[in-house]
């Protein structure tokens, strides 16, 4: 039941959010384990840029993958790995999670890393 709303909302959500060129999308899914990010460009249907607790990179930290801080570390990843792909401007899609916690951490994490909401 909780996992329909959420997809519900998700819809909701995309129905006025689309990435283009000028500004991509930089949407999160959160499992009860993990945290995913990436960067989509809706109109050419790829993805640019993706970061997550399963990364090399997050491992090597030594961070427990399922909180606050797991998160804006991985929003400071995506935003690094975002510039190296030459992108600075994002529209944030929370897919249909509230705003806050994880999902608020990650954008803040992906603030202080540079990209601009």
């Amino acid at each position: 039941m909780k996992k329909n709303l959420r997809k519900i909302r998700h819809v909701r959500v995309r129905r006025k959010l689309k990435g283009t060129v000028q500004r991509l999308r930089l949407c999160v899914f959160r499992s009860g384990k993990h945290i995913y990010a990436q960067v989509v460009n809706d109109e050419k249907a790829n993805t640019l840029a993706a970061a997550s607790t399963l990364d090399k990179e997050f491992k090597q930290k030594g961070i427990k993958s399922t909180n606050k801080d797991a998160a804006f570390l991985v929003g400071k990843m995506i935003a690094d790995k975002a510039k190296k792909a030459g992108v600075s401007k994002v529209c944030f899609d929370r897919g249909g999670y509230k705003f806050h916690g994880k999902v608020k951490r990650l954008s803040e994490g992906a603030k202080e890393g540079g990209l601009i909401f």
